[in-house]
């Protein structure tokens, strides 16, 4: 029973008083027990960055997603949509920490006197950040905010079930455990491009113009960069290009049931989100969600 003033003091003080910034610091590690010693034969370095990149693409689409509170059509899916950007976000979480322990130069460098995930999320700049570049895009209506959560979701989905093998015990129990929430992502993101698919005239046009908007990005996140490289040959990370087949696949199932055309297209995007090049609405997405940590990095509450 909470007996304090604040149930956010409780839960801080059941849990060592820590009741700093971010995504859910203080309270109980998901990764207790978990063996956390770098693989043999793995850069460090290499491992940070792989992690970052991982965590930025969790963090950018949560933001995103977040964007749709008191914006979605119904209140069920502002629940909806919230629960999955809260998902993304522990994700995360343990990935940005994962990389900060890899590498501590990392959030030294940034904010030294900050926890790991705390200090990356909010005090890296645009050119920093290495995800992908469909995550970052303005969210546009429902139907292209529903086509690119599928697309995401099938993508990160195959992912982390190949993560789950990794011989970084970190990373295969954040994709053990991301397994089980990413699957409920795509499951809800297929049920509404197939229901408005094979809805109206008018849903089923606003459906493939949302799906046309998003097929540009998809090219890009097939592309291993060379970390990825590295660390799919040492069995720690995952070679993006073997994930196509059963993202074409998955994709094509519900496109077919939702009556739309699945379409094989080259990334028309002239950015790279793995090297640090991306679009403008990265740079004000980041703006909008660090302004308040910025402004009061040692605040608490």
């Amino acid at each position: 029973m909470i007996h304090d003033d604040s149930a956010y003091e409780s839960l801080a003080d059941e849990h060592g008083g820590d009741a700093r910034w971010a995504f859910g610091t203080g309270f109980d590690d998901p990764l207790s027990g978990v063996d956390t010693a770098i693989p043999d034969g793995v850069d460090a370095a290499d491992l940070a960055t792989y992690c970052l990149m991982l965590a930025d693409d969790a963090l950018v689409m949560s933001q995103r997603l977040t964007q749709w509170c008191t914006n979605a059509p119904e209140l069920e899916e502002e629940v909806a949509l919230a629960n999955i950007a809260l998902d993304l976000l522990g994700q995360s979480r343990l990935l940005l920490a994962r990389a900060g322990a890899a590498d501590p130069a990392l959030p030294s460098r940034v904010a030294p006197d900050l926890p790991h995930e705390d200090a990356l999320a909010y005090f890296r700049g645009p050119t920093e950040f290495y995800n992908v570049t469909l995550v970052e895009a303005d969210n546009g209506d429902f139907a292209r905010s529903v086509a690119r959560l599928l697309v995401f979701s099938t993508w990160r989905l195959a992912l982390l079930d190949r993560l789950t093998t990794s011989r970084d015990a970190v990373l295969a129990a954040v994709a053990a455990k991301g397994v089980k929430e990413v699957t409920y992502h795509r499951d809800y993101a297929a049920r509404w491009v197939i229901r408005l698919g094979d809805g109206t005239a008018l849903s089923h046009g606003r459906m493939a113009v949302g799906l046309e908007d998003t097929w540009p990005y998809v090219g890009e996140i097939f592309v291993s960069s060379d970390v990825e490289q590295r660390l799919a040959a040492a069995n720690v990370g995952v070679d993006l290009a073997g994930l196509r087949a059963e993202f074409d696949d998955a994709i094509g199932q519900v496109l077919s049931l939702a009556k739309l055309p699945f379409r094989d297209v080259a990334s028309t995007v002239d950015t790279l989100g793995r090297s640090g090049r991306h679009s403008d609405a990265l740079a004000t997405l980041l703006a909008e969600m660090q302004v308040l940590a910025r402004a009061h990095p040692a605040a608490t509450w």
